[in-house]
């Protein structure tokens, strides 16, 4: 796989090669990341790459043609048929689906954008998609396209020393993830669950699967709602809820 990062600040992603599971995936072979720096791109003497909004109002917007440019040298230099994906507020939230999607592809290209906004020219006729990470805004687009990166590149084999992992992640059966524990046995006076001591195997999956399905009603009802529609509950699933939910109603 092969990443491009369209960037004013390429040495930010250093930390995505460097560290952790995307670095070793890096040194593996796994994937290659490219970064192209818009100023490069830029016609004027001054290298610019921002300008003042039409139509008044705070901040500067970035110039289409530096972009345009840049995603086109990333365009020649790896794998056609990349989607070049910006990184931006009001974008599509990125989802486990579409991040497995991306890990399925040659790679992708980042649009991380900087200042008010970019161009909406250039979004419109180089970019493919919008992805936001959240509801939120930050500085820039990097640490979005960051977190993007290493949503995906876990995902590809080999990446994770068990291959197991990414199965058992939040969102990968379309819940949230279970409880987990470790040493010591008790804690601050707090036991592990007895069932994760008891070596029953059959016992410790159904418990987890529960657990699973409560810390998903609580925190993100809106799950059980598409994971019901997407047929990812079973009877015993349901009947598991079921009981949860009687038991909510019961409490003042």
């Amino acid at each position: 796989m092969r990443i491009d990062a369209i960037t004013l600040f390429p040495q930010m992603f250093d930390a995505v090669t460097r560290f952790g599971i995307t670095g070793r995936a890096h040194e593996r072979g796994l994937w290659a990341l490219a970064c192209w720096n818009p100023r490069d791109f830029a016609t004027d003497a001054y290298r610019s790459v921002d300008d003042r909004p039409y139509g008044g109002g705070p901040g500067l917007v970035m110039l289409a043609q530096p972009l345009a440019a840049a995603i086109a040298a990333a365009r020649a230099a790896g794998p056609a048929g990349r989607p070049v994906i910006a990184l931006s507020p009001q974008g599509r939230p990125l989802a486990d689906a579409r991040v497995r999607e991306l890990a399925g592809l040659s790679g992708a290209i980042l649009v991380a954008g900087r200042y008010e906004a970019i161009d909406q020219r250039l979004l419109d006729r180089h970019v493919d998609e919008e992805v936001a990470v959240g509801d939120f805004v930050v500085s820039g687009g990097e640490l979005p396209a960051m977190m993007l990166i290493d949503a995906v590149v876990r995902q590809l084999p080999g990446a994770m020393n068990d291959a197991r992992s990414p199965a058992c992640d939040s969102f990968a059966d379309g819940l949230l993830d279970c409880p987990h524990y470790t040493r010591p046995e008790v804690f601050e006076e707090t036991p592990v669950p007895e069932v994760l001591l008891s070596g029953h195997h059959a016992n410790i999956a159904r418990w987890r699967r529960q657990q699973s399905l409560r810390a998903t009603l609580l925190r993100r009802p809106d799950l059980i709602g598409r994971a019901r529609a997407e047929g990812l509950l079973d009877a015993e699933d349901q009947r598991f809820l079921a009981g949860l939910l009687a038991e909510m109603e019961k409490k003042p």
